[in-house]
């Protein structure tokens, strides 16, 4: 029975998804880690800009090669222009956050982005949600507060950076829904890489630290982080097109299990239990709120 099953299209289909989801998801754990190492010797507003220069200039040549158009009226369309300020609050908080707290709890932080994207569904596109999404909604969210730890000694006000990122890129995930669907995943790409570089300008201006010449190191990891980065999003889009989203979804947490470890292995940070026990909390909501979701739609055929 099982071999019969594993030779069925759609379960091939899925098992490929599944490990081009973690095989996306831990290279997204590395682009952090990149941007991280780089954000450590040069100004967070240098880090921003030239990795935002880098990956923009990757998704422009993957478009010219596939022949794919950038420049139309659909770019400055309203919900075009929302996900400009989303994704820009979502990279410049996010890469704060890489440059100033532990990897492993924006990572962590970063993982309820699903959560708020269905909270921001419901309140905004008017999906119904029933009560038990907004109870895991609820629970996932206190998994946040539970990482962030908030009245303890460990409390850093910096953690607030990765909450901001979050909101911003479940804001820009929402704005993605109602974009102009003659854009392509390289043209999104392009600007979403594109507002890096704005961010990066802009907070130039507030942070007013000297730009340096990036040493070899530096420049090694720019380009393993915008090598790293243009893979992962490559592998996400085969993910999501090759299997069925319901099995391929919940494989985004393991970006938990890699930035935990790499946070670890390259940063020596630590891991209390506090921590574990809102990254479970996080992880089972988000899981609960996909498979709840699925659930609904099969129902309601």
């Amino acid at each position: 029975m099982s071999s019969q099953l594993l030779r069925s299209p759609a379960q091939k289909a899925n098992i490929v998804g599944s490990l081009f989801m973690v095989v996306a998801m831990g290279l997204f754990a590395l682009e952090d880690t990149f941007i991280k190492g780089a954000a450590a010797v040069l100004p967070a507003s240098e880090v921003l800009l030239i990795f935002g220069l880098g990956g923009a200039v990757a998704f422009a040549v993957l478009a010219l090669i596939r022949g794919e158009s950038m420049f139309t009226r659909d770019v400055v369309s309203p919900p075009m222009l929302i996900r400009f300020v989303f994704e820009f609050t979502g990279r410049l908080f996010y890469v704060l956050a890489l440059a100033l707290t532990p990897l492993s709890s924006a990572t962590a932080i970063l993982q309820a982005t699903p959560i708020v994207v269905v909270m921001g569904a419901a309140l905004v596109f008017g999906e119904t949600v029933g009560w038990r999404r907004w109870t895991a909604i609820a629970i996932g969210l206190l998994g946040v507060m539970i990482v962030l730890q908030p009245g303890a000694e460990a409390f850093s006000p910096l953690s607030i950076l990765a909450v901001v990122g979050m909101i911003g890129f479940a804001g820009r995930d929402l704005a993605s829904r109602a974009a102009p669907a003659a854009l392509s995943t390289n043209a999104l790409g392009f600007y979403g890489f594109l507002t890096i570089c704005v961010a990066g300008l802009a907070y130039s201006v507030w942070e007013g630290a000297p730009w340096a010449v990036p040493d070899s190191a530096a420049s090694a990891a720019f380009a393993a982080a915008v090598g790293c980065g243009v893979l992962a999003y490559s592998a996400l889009m085969k993910a999501m097109r090759t299997g069925e989203v319901a099995s391929v979804t919940p494989f985004r947490y393991t970006r938990l299990l890699f930035g935990v470890g790499l946070g670890v292995l390259v940063f020596g940070e630590d891991m209390d239990s506090m921590m574990i026990v809102g990254c479970l909390l996080i992880v089972v909501a988000g899981l609960f709120i996909l498979w709840r979701g699925q659930k609904v739609k099969q129902d309601a055929v």
